[in-house]
This record gives structure tokens, sequence and C-alpha cells, in this order.
């Protein structure tokens, strides 16, 4: 019985994790579109010595995908035309509340399913949103508006601050007495000690 393809398997998985390693950590759903065609032909590809391929061939081809996914990602850095070329851009798909059914269409998104994005965001009406665009990885990105943005620490920070400084304002004007004690009968017994120092 031959055992070629144990130690094939196991060529396999080291060279397949170092290539990918070298493709980058990105998820699947994170990925442009060069970057998933490069990883589901490296997927075929490191499969075919099994299935009586060459391996070196298998190996040196899966090499020069790599390399041109990554000189292209280089390249996307460095010029503008060919990161819209290979990449894309984010397109806006909603805007002050209001979905932009222009640029829906050139997604072939329906309003039901961006609503469905929505929900999964935890946004419960596209009247909330102020802008929200598909990104070049497919997922959503929004901002809220501002009267429906979450409190954050610094405006808690802030708003208590404020609320302090109001009260200092309103104890310096109406200056309470001094008789705020636990006491209520302290005013009574010290007008009467003094009462009875004043007599003969």
């Amino acid at each position: 019985m031959q055992l070629n393809w144990i130690w094939q398997a196991i060529l396999i998985f080291i060279v397949g994790t170092f290539i990918l390693r070298i493709g980058g950590r990105k998820s699947i759903s994170q990925m442009t579109i060069s970057q998933t065609i490069v990883m589901i032909g490296l997927g075929s590809l490191l499969i075919q010595p099994v299935s009586g391929k060459g391996l070196l061939i298998t190996f040196l081809v899966a090499f020069v995908l790599t390399l041109l996914m990554v000189i292209t990602e280089y390249l996307e850095i460095k010029v503008d035309f060919l990161e819209n070329l290979f990449s894309g851009k984010a397109i806006i798909v909603i805007e002050n509340g209001k979905p932009n059914i222009k640029n829906l269409g050139k997604l072939r998104m329906t309003i039901d399913r961006l609503e469905t994005r929505l929900r999964q965001a935890g946004i419960s009406s596209i009247e909330d949103v102020q802008y929200a665009t598909i990104e070049v990885s497919g997922q959503l990105g929004y901002e809220l508006k501002n009267n429906k943005k979450p409190l954050t620490q610094e405006d808690f920070i802030k708003m208590m601050d404020e609320i302090a400084q109001l009260k200092a304002m309103i104890n310096r004007e109406t200056k309470p007495q001094t008789n705020v004690g636990n006491d209520i009968f302290k005013e009574i017994k010290s007008k009467k000690f003094e009462g009875n120092k004043n007599e003969p």
C-alpha cells in the first residue's frame, strides 16, 4: 500500500498555510473580489497533487497567484484608479434618512435587503440613519443621526460636569441657612442657654 498521500497531505497543509498567511488575515466577508478569486483558486490547486498532479508545479502556481494578489494590493495603495478597478469603492445607500435608490440599483439590492442589514446592525428605522454605505467587503457601514446616537462616556462626563456647575451656581444664589444639622432642637436649646446666662 502506497503511503505517499500522507506526506503529500502534510506538505500541502504546511505550504498551503504559509501561502494563505502571505495572502493576509481577512475573513471571507472582508475580502475584495481579487482576493476571493485567488483564495478559491488556491483551494482548488492545493488539492490537485493528491489526485495525481505534481507537487512542485502546484506550489509554484499557488505562489504566483499569491504574489499577483500582493502586488495588486500594493498597486491599489499607490494608484487610486487601480483601487477602483480591482476593489471598487464604498457606495452610499442612505443619505439623511432616505434610501439612495440609484445606488441601490447599481448594487442590485432591494429596500428589503437593506432593511435586513439595518436590523442585523440593531437599527429599527432607515430615518434614524444619517449615512449608510455598502463597503468593498460587502458589509454595511453607517452613521446614526445625532439625536439617535447612544450616549458615550465622554458625553456622560460632560453632562455630569454641567449639572455640578449648575448646582454650584444655584447653591451660591440661594445661600441656605446654616442650621442644616440633624438636631432640630439645636436652635431652641442655644437660645435658652443664652437666656439663662443673661439672668442675674
